[in-house]
């Protein structure tokens, strides 16, 4: 899907200014209402724009530790240990992934001895031969998509 100046400047808006009315953003863009809404409808319907919910941190919830866990499932269980995962709510990801391991995790726990229980149902799960877990001591880049759309941007101005 091709992202132009506009829809670069409506994304920069909707990540910078997240409770912000369509009115207003319509307003400081300089477009209509109605184009402003027509160009959200479509960006939500390419899949673009995938939801509004708020952001949360597992850390002020009270689940500081992040444990990237790589898990290795028997052959042919992939999808049966995928949807297992989806049961553990400490799990806040799953993927598969090429590599080492068939499955990389990105898994939240209050301490490091609740991060070891939920390594051990994990490693309990039908088809899971084992796991390797990698704790992270300081998030260096936190998640963020505002440098891409600007790229992108860059790119449909030219």
């Amino acid at each position: 899907m091709a992202v132009d100046e506009l829809d670069t400047r409506i994304l920069r808006l909707l990540l910078e200014q997240p409770r912000t009315s369509v009115r207003e953003y319509a307003r400081l863009l300089g477009v209509a209402r109605g184009t402003l809404q027509a160009r959200l409808d479509r960006l939500e319907r390419d899949g673009v724009i995938t939801g509004s919910a708020p952001s949360l941190s597992p850390a002020a919830l009270g689940h500081p530790v992040l444990a990237f866990v790589h898990i290795e499932v028997t052959q042919g269980h992939l999808d049966d240990v995928g949807d297992a995962l989806a049961a553990v709510p400490e799990i806040m990801e799953a993927f598969s992934i090429t590599g080492g391991g068939d499955l990389l995790t990105r898994v939240v726990a209050r301490d490091n001895a609740h991060l070891e229980d939920v390594i051990q149902t994990l490693i309990s799960l039908p088809g899971v031969v084992r796991t390797r877990t990698e704790v992270a001591l300081r998030e260096r880049v936190p998640h963020r998509v505002l440098p891409l759309v600007e790229s992108i941007g860059r790119v449909a101005a030219k």
